[in-house]
């Protein structure tokens, strides 16, 4: 397979521009090096055929962005928040099966004993959006433990839970909170040893308030007038389990490694025992943080994205194809650049996943 990649390579390469000139190009005509940009990583067959950055991390500093750029993840984030719930249950200190009750005794006791973990994991818990139920007059920032507390309140849900799938960040931060109470860590001291010190993920953090992010890119979004505006902090912002990992193309490559080898979990296997198909789709599955389908060979193929008020974020990888195509950006709603670098990757006969990715962002929505 190398091989026959790097001899499509050598053809385009002899008639006309090669595949890294045409991506170059790309962003060139997307970004500017004096403004907010993107990172991209594409790596075939278990080798890097592109990794390069555009644009600036933080407008006022004028510091470039590149491959140690740490960029907020967004939901992008979720699937760490749940190999923390993986690591638990492989140290059997949880269940997939435990309810909510388990660790919040005060949580309505119908809506308590119903919802599972499982349900948290594929967005088929049915509880309530919890950004719908911030006060009016909230000024400081939403922490997950705030979430639980607006949760608790409620004795209903939008759907009987394992019934249907709606894209929740509610569920993540109860995920957050579980983590916590079960091992006894804050969530930042458990995915910080239990993952990125693990991993050598050295560079990554979790977002603290008044806590320093090492290479932390600032995240923009355009006004009315199509400039750029500091857009990085929301009340929403906050909130741990549903997105606020920080990452940069250097250490997501060790994540995906990492799961390439097993090294924390067999996430294919625990795929296989937490998934959801979504309905309305013809093979769109939610599971672990991931969205997920199976192409013609039943390969699967893991995608996701990562919207948020300042930062756009997508990544796609399918395992058995050692395929991995990661978009970071530290600008709002910047997700239509991807349609053109898969239409660069089929140009050039590179590997390309077949998941509906315009369909699977709508659903995060």
């Amino acid at each position: 397979m190398k091989n026959i990649f790097f001899f499509f390579l050598m053809i385009n390469i002899a008639s006309g521009q090669s595949f890294k000139q045409s991506l170059d190009s790309l962003l060139s005509a997307n970004y500017s090096e004096n403004q907010p940009g993107t990172a991209i990583l594409i790596i075939q067959n278990g080798q890097e055929v592109y990794k390069s950055g555009i644009g600036l991390m933080n407008t006022e500093s004028k510091n470039p962005i590149n491959a140690v750029t740490n960029f907020r993840m967004a939901s992008v984030s979720k699937q760490f928040t749940a190999m923390c719930i993986m690591l638990l249950e492989k140290q059997k200190k949880l269940s997939y099966e435990d309810n909510l009750l388990k660790f919040f005794p005060d949580f309505d006791e119908k809506l308590g004993s119903t919802i599972k973990i499982k349900h948290l994991l594929t967005h088929t818990s049915g509880i309530f959006d919890y950004e719908a139920l911030i006060p009016e007059n909230q000024k400081d920032q939403i922490l997950d433990a705030d979430v639980v507390n607006f949760l608790k309140k409620s004795n209903k849900t939008y759907f009987e839970a394992g019934s249907k799938f709606q894209y929740s960040n509610s569920g993540f931060c109860l995920l957050e909170q579980i983590v916590e109470k079960t091992s006894k860590m804050s969530f930042v001291q458990f995915i910080e040893s239990q993952i990125f010190r693990t991993l050598g993920m050295s560079n990554s953090r979790i977002y603290e308030a008044n806590v320093k992010i090492p290479n932390r890119a600032m995240g923009y979004a355009r006004n009315e007038k199509g400039e750029f505006v500091l857009s990085d902090q929301s009340l929403t912002s906050a909130t741990k389990g549903d997105g606020c990992v920080y990452t940069s193309l250097n250490d997501y490559e060790k994540w995906i490694n990492a799961l390439k080898n097993d090294k924390l979990v067999n996430l294919k296997n625990q795929l296989q025992k937490i998934n959801y198909l979504i309905e309305g789709t013809k093979n769109i599955n939610y599971g672990l943080g991931w969205f997920h389908a199976y192409n013609s060979a039943k390969q699967i193929e893991l995608y996701h994205t990562g919207s948020t008020c300042g930062f756009s974020n997508s990544v796609n990888y399918i395992p058995t194809k050692d395929f991995l195509v990661v978009c970071f950006s530290n600008i709002a709603d910047n997700h239509s650049i991807e349609k053109k670098i898969r239409d660069i990757l089929k140009k050039y006969k590179i590997n390309d996943s077949k998941i509906d990715f315009i369909q699977t962002l709508e659903l995060t929505r």
